[in-house]
């Protein structure tokens, strides 16, 4: 141990020992630094990464280990403070003035006493530290560092006086609560900082205050210790404190860490009381004199003692472990420190059945290290020793079952409930995060650990919104004082994306034209957030409206059977007798629409619909002829069951027995192909009307987007599809087959059989026996050629084909019996109808 090479470096708060030891830390080779709290060596870890880079630092606390393999530079809690930190060239201890600390003091006095630097070790603290330090340290070399800027006391102030920048002090969470409410409303909120919050959740509070949302933060004395705050003023709302064992005022020393938070660098700093703080316990408390004096001119009592524990008690037993715990110090300027939780856990436990194969030096060693395992739930002794039991059960036998660990994290993955519950779910989660972080308790330990980082994370970031919620309302606190007021006179803004503002602050969102409150806001929130909105809604909607009407409409589209804006139902189509373009019935939200902007809406949809359908316009035309009583029952009955099939129907369906042949020169006229086994109109076969008529919601059948010419065969055909063994194809090109077909055996002269050239089929994909297939349903048959005699040459003979129609198929494609047209009978009433359509 080289004490000639430690330095003391003593003072008050804002005083810039850290950024000293940081900078000290940096200029040797290697180092390492221990701090009170993980908050802070994460603080300490950023910056020191921004000065060597990540793999060159190494962050170790009980929750979180990140460890580079060449690291140089160590940041630490104390606690997790790795006796091989002296291996370094630089150590230094932060708050070294804690080892006065009835819980944690034996530790930071061990650190004090023994984690030595190679080059130089560096003690940072309070200046009452000094006697200590010199009656331990032979040859410390002692230097104390002035104060940046003053501290001035101004007295009580009340709550609605407070100077902005302020941070309010209480010591009970009740009491952090009530002020943080009574600021909400009178101030528009506050930042909080508990020692209970996990360090994310803090951190995310403290830059609520620093970024300027919130002027205020209420806390507990954790903001004396690390936290560097652009405060101004520091309110005391008590004095008193529980110390773990009685109800006691707070020394002059602790009044100046947590006031000494007011004022950075030059900037000087106030401190008072919270007047009116008193309440139900009494008057508002109040400095004495000498406390002032004392906080103002930094002079105090100087430590008298340093709490003590042996720091390597034997493991030869539970007896003898417990009895070296329990040891006094020699020196006379140490005491025995008071029985922590640690000790406590093991006394407890060691004489019961948990502990009676406790045996041998190793395992009363992870004995010890199981009792260590921090009270971070704070529920008691008891508890504790019950939690540290059960880990025992399964680290006596070697390690923890993963399986176990996962699903001890995944109960504490859950994200609802209030702020005692999240706090509550982030300290059980802290346990287990230590847990993780031991190298030889949990198997997967990398894993695991993150898991838990994960969650505690989820549930950080779900407190925060819950403190904010409910001590940072601006919103509400606006809307409080503007609800009175004329709508106009609201300033209620709809931004880009479609939330919906007043004065910056959101009140919900607009999804076209449907107002949703923000999810975000609580019950008690809603109603208000809905009657704010209301009242702006109908000239903000209106104005949405008449500007997507004068618009190009480019997002709007027809889709199951609506026309929606963007996923959103604007009108609803409703089917009409004898017409393809459905009528429009608005949707509720376009309902409440103020009625000039519904009009001009529901005109523009309208429009957009009538050019939207005109791809429509063969079906429009057979729907107009069919609607004609002069055009005959026979006429009217293929029209309509054409209509019926959506463009096209089978001629089996169609009922053209009795169709006179002078009637399909009109039905031509209006695009109706007569094909050999389907009648159809080929215009109604393009994608375009295809896709129309599926999004209307009028053909329900399976659809082809692209209408391809042949596509694989399925049970459920696509609509404007004939089936044509493993494949199908599309009817207009069927019946181009067919006619080929005819066209051929017609050119066969007198002779039943001739030669039939599969090259159409083919080049438009439909392969040589699903040819041969969809040709047999016209009737035509293939009759293979013999193959030439053995031993002959030649070109192999082609097949041959003939036509032999079943009886059934000559019956119906005889012609319908010639009736006499009557004068002015459907024939003329159609032409007449053509010339109109």
């Amino acid at each position: 141990m080289n004490d000639a090479s430690v330095k003391a470096v003593l003072g008050p708060t804002n005083t810039g020992k850290t950024h000293l030891a940081i900078e000290r830390l940096c200029a040797h080779s290697s180092g390492a630094m221990g701090f009170p709290l993980r908050l802070l060596a994460r603080e300490v870890y950023d910056r020191v990464v921004a000065i060597k880079g990540e793999k060159q630092v190494a962050l170790i606390t009980g929750e979180q280990r990140i460890e580079p393999p060449d690291a140089r530079y160590l940041c630490c809690t104390v606690e997790a403070m790795p006796r091989s930190a002296n291996e370094r060239a630089f150590v230094a201890l932060d708050e070294a003035q804690l080892a006065s600390d009835r819980e944690r003091g034996h530790v930071f006095t061990d650190r004090l006493l023994n984690a030595r630097g190679r080059e130089e070790t560096m003690l940072l603290g309070s200046a009452t530290l000094e006697p200590m330090v010199k009656a331990l340290i032979p040859g410390v070399e002692v230097s104390e560092r002035p104060r940046f800027s003053t501290l001035t006391h101004i007295g009580p102030r009340k709550l609605s006086r407070l100077p902005p920048r302020s941070a309010i002090v209480a010591f009970s969470a009740e009491q952090v609560y009530a002020v943080a409410e009574m600021l909400r409303r009178f101030r528009g909120g506050a930042g909080v900082v508990m020692g209970a919050l996990s360090p994310e959740t803090r951190n995310k509070q403290v830059e609520l205050f620093q970024n300027g949302e919130v002027d205020y933060i209420v806390a507990t004395d954790a903001i004396g210790m690390g936290l560097n705050l652009d405060i101004n003023h520091v309110a005391f709302a008590g004095l008193s404190k529980f110390d773990g064992v009685r109800m006691r005022r707070l020394f002059p020393a602790e009044m100046a860490q947590i006031a000494g938070r007011a004022g950075r660098h030059q900037r000087d700093g106030t401190f008072g009381t919270l007047a009116g703080a008193g309440g139900k316990a009494g008057p508002a408390p109040e400095f004495t004199d000498e406390e002032v004096y004392a906080i103002e001119e930094h002079r105090f009592a100087p430590i008298t003692k340093l709490f003590w524990r042996e720091p390597e008690p034997g493991f030869d037993s539970l007896g003898v472990l417990i009895a070296d715990l329990e040891s006094p110090p020699e020196h006379e300027a140490l005491r025995l420190a008071p029985e922590a939780i640690d000790l406590a856990t093991l006394k407890r436990l060691a004489d019961e059945p948990v502990a009676a194969n406790v045996r041998g030096p190793g395992m009363v060693r992870r004995f010890w290290e199981t009792c260590s395992l921090p009270d971070f739930r704070a529920r008691g002794p008891d508890v504790h020793a019950r939690f540290v039991a059960r880990l025992w059960q399964d680290l006596s036998q070697g390690y923890i079952g993963a399986d176990y660990v996962a699903a001890r994290i995944s109960e504490l993955d859950n994200v609802s409930g209030d702020i005692d519950t999240l706090q509550g779910r982030i300290a059980a989660i802290r346990s287990w995060a230590y847990i993780c972080q031991r190298p030889d308790w949990v198997l997967a330990r990398d894993e695991m650990a993150a898991r838990a980082r994960g969650v505690e994370a989820k549930l950080s970031d779900a407190l925060h919104a819950r403190l904010t919620e409910r001590f940072v309302n601006r919103r509400t606190a606006i809307l409080m004082k503007s609800l009175g007021q004329d709508a106009s006179m609201l300033p209620i803004t709809l931004a880009e994306d479609g939330t919906l503002l007043v004065e910056d602050e959101a009140l919900g969102k607009v999804e076209g034209f449907r107002f949703e409150v923000d999810p975000a806001a609580n019950h008690a929130d809603r109603k208000m957030l809905l009657a704010a909105a209301e009242k702006a809604l109908p000239r903000i909607l209106g104005e949405k409206a008449e500007k997507l009407a004068a618009s190009d409409l480019a997002d709007i589209e027809l889709s199951r059977g609506a026309i929606r804006w963007n996923g959103q139902m604007l009108a609803k189509l409703q089917p009409r007798d004898g017409q393809v373009k459905p009528a429009l019935e608005p949707s509720r939200e376009v309902l409440l629409l103020p009625d000039n902007a519904k009009k001009a809406l529901m005109d523009a949809l309208d429009a957009w619909l009538d050019k939207t359908l005109e791809p429509l316009e063969p079906l429009r035309r057979m729907h107009i002829a069919s609607a004609n009583p002069e055009a005959g029952s026979q006429a009217r009955a293929l029209l309509l069951n054409l209509i019926a099939g959506h463009g096209f129907v089978t001629r089996e369906k169609a009922g053209i027995e009795h169709l006179p042949k002078e009637m399909r020169p009109f039905l031509r006229k209006i695009g109706v192909t007569f094909g050999a086994l389907d009648i159809f109109a080929p215009m109604l076969l393009k994608p375009a009307p295809r896709q129309l008529l599926s999004q209307l919601g009028i053909d329900r059948r399976p659809l082809q987007e692209a209408m391809l010419p042949v596509i694989p065969d399925a049970k459920k055909l696509p609509a404007g599809y004939r089936h044509a063994g493993s494949q199908a194809i599309r009817l207009d090109l069927a019946e181009k087959i067919f006619r080929a077909a005819h066209e051929a055996r017609a050119k066969a002269d007198k002779s039943r059989k001739f030669r039939l050239d599969l090259a159409l089929p083919i080049s438009i994909g439909l392969e040589e026996k699903n040819a041969e297939r969809l040709l047999g349903q016209a009737g035509f048959r293939v009759q293979r050629a013999k193959p030439l005699a053995e031993g002959a040459f030649g070109p192999p003979r082609p097949d041959s084909w003939e036509w032999r129609p079943s009886r059934r198929k000559q019956e119906r494609q005889q012609p319908a019996r010639q009736q006499a047209p009557r004068e002015g009978s459907a024939f003329a009433g159609l032409a007449d109808l053509m010339k109109q359509g």
